[in-house]
């Protein structure tokens, strides 16, 4: 007999961040978005931190669906730019801006500047169905590329060369990101928790 796997939500409306998820958390967790609640509302992110975001939309989902959920915000902070774009990362060049106008705007920033070390934070929020909060964290040193390089992946994805190695994330596979991306490590963490609830018999 199969094991049944246990649904979570994900509070995300991003469909690659949530395949980057459902690949990273394995087949023990069925991981739903909001799309898969017949949800279209965009959760306000108005935190002055990355921990406060994810708090905010976690409990957001908690609130309306009273289901386990955990939501993720992820900050790029670049040295030169005294740690921007930060919790504004997804909004780098305006609320209106896609991911290629958020690159554009970095690259333009960084023109001719020396300094380029960086690092992707990721914050992850998990609500059980008791509505108790845990944070759970991930960090990725590296530094910003002078161009786009690669293909795979999203977001900055194509500039961020992880510390150690000479490949973008844009120019990795999926497996290889996710071992030692941000969000990787951060739901290491939450996937080690989760795990240790499991009774032995699901």
């Amino acid at each position: 007999m199969e094991k049944e796997s246990r649904t979570i939500v994900f509070a995300s409306h991003n469909a690659h961040k949530t395949e980057e998820m459902r690949r990273i958390c394995g087949e023990r967790f069925r991981i739903v978005s909001l799309a898969d609640l017949g949800c279209d509302t965009d959760i306000p992110e108005n935190g002055l931190t990355l921990e406060e975001n994810a708090e905010a939309k976690a409990r957001w989902v908690y609130e309306r669906y009273g289901m386990e959920c955990f939501a993720d915000d992820t900050g790029l902070e670049v040295d030169a730019l005294g740690g921007a774009p930060g919790v504004h990362t997804a909004r780098f060049a305006g609320p209106e801006c896609d991911a290629r106008a958020n690159v554009d705007l970095l690259l333009e920033r960084l023109r001719g500047v020396s300094d380029r070390r960086a690092r992707f934070r990721t914050v992850i929020a998990h609500m059980d169905t008791s509505g108790v909060l845990r944070l759970f964290h991930g960090t990725a040193e590296g530094s910003i590329a002078e161009a786009r390089r690669g293909v795979a992946g999203f977001g900055y994805d194509p500039v961020f060369v992880p510390e150690g190695s000479v490949l973008s994330f844009a120019e990795m596979g999926a497996d290889e990101k996710n071992a030692i991306s941000h969000r990787g490590r951060a739901t290491a963490g939450l996937i080690t928790f989760l795990q240790s609830t499991l009774s032995p018999l699901t």
